[in-house]
């Protein structure tokens, strides 16, 4: 397979990917994208194609940090970090690629869900730009409170300080504070919010409803447009049902399976 498209890279933090970890991965390969995960564990289990290599090669995983808060945490600065030292357009593990990302496309990142605000989990920006540094900055020298809070959203960070390094405080106040919250933020700042693509483009389905793929009666298509390049599987989200069964038959995870060759039956939680 020739894979001359732009590379993309996500994070891996633990040792075995689920299925659906495996078909967002290996859907890349198949649309012809150089794919690298960045791994912290020995994982063995990746698809034929995606290339292994450790993540300390970005930057150092702090592992009692992560299980303070969750495993996706760090993986908010490692996606910048690693743009800014590869060029790599970052995805997370649950974005399926359903056509190639075009090569000219410099900022990548739309809305997502009911509500319009940024997700980040599918990014690509220049390796030197303002948001980056931007971005940087924040994880780098955290604030007090990150800096669009308002007055509850301190007050409660306020009521467990002292209970956790200064990131947990912050992660367990507001999970996405790390995430959608200071993407959103920044990019207002940066000026740059009218480069956000609409979210047919990277997130057709609202997270709202993610329990459609894997439903088999389910028109999961119906929300795609001809803009649509991947499908978020928001598998933080996803019922614990779905990551320990296969998929119905019939339903968009398993369509999505049997069109990339995954057996979701090897790779269960």
């Amino acid at each position: 397979m020739t894979l001359t498209r732009r590379p993309v890279a996500s994070l891996w933090i633990g040792e075995k990917l689920n299925y659906l970890n495996q078909l967002c991965l290996k859907s890349h390969i198949l649309h012809g994208h150089p794919t690298t995960l960045y791994c912290t564990d020995n994982v063995t289990n990746a698809p034929e194609g995606v290339e292994i290599r450790p993540a300390s090669e970005i930057m150092d995983i702090d592992m009692e940090l992560v299980n303070d808060t969750s495993a996706s945490f760090l993986s908010n600065v490692f996606r910048y970090k690693m743009i800014q030292k590869t060029g790599a357009l970052w995805i997370d593990c649950d974005a399926f690629c359903h056509k190639p990302f075009p090569d000219e496309w410099e900022y990548v990142f739309a809305g997502h869900g009911m509500r319009g605000a940024l997700n980040c989990g599918v990014v690509g920006l220049p390796q030197s730009c303002d948001l980056m540094d931007m971005l940087l900055d924040y994880y780098d020298n955290l604030p007090d409170y990150p800096e669009w809070w308002n007055k509850n959203q301190r007050k409660k960070m306020d009521r467990i300080a002292g209970k956790f390094s200064h990131g947990a405080a912050i992660y367990k106040t507001e999970r996405t504070a790390f995430g959608p919250q200071a993407f959103t933020h920044y990019v207002n700042k940066a000026g740059l919010m009218d480069k956000a693509m609409t979210p047919d483009v990277l997130y057709p389905v609202p997270f709202q409803l993610n329990d459609i793929f894997y439903g088999p009666y389910c028109n999961v298509e119906g929300h795609f447009t001809d803009a649509t390049v991947s499908v978020h599987l928001y598998t933080n989200g996803t019922k614990p049902w779905w990551r320990k069964n296969p998929p119905l038959a019939g339903s968009y995870a398993a369509r999505m399976c049997e069109q990339t060759g995954i057996d979701p039956t090897l790779a269960l939680d």
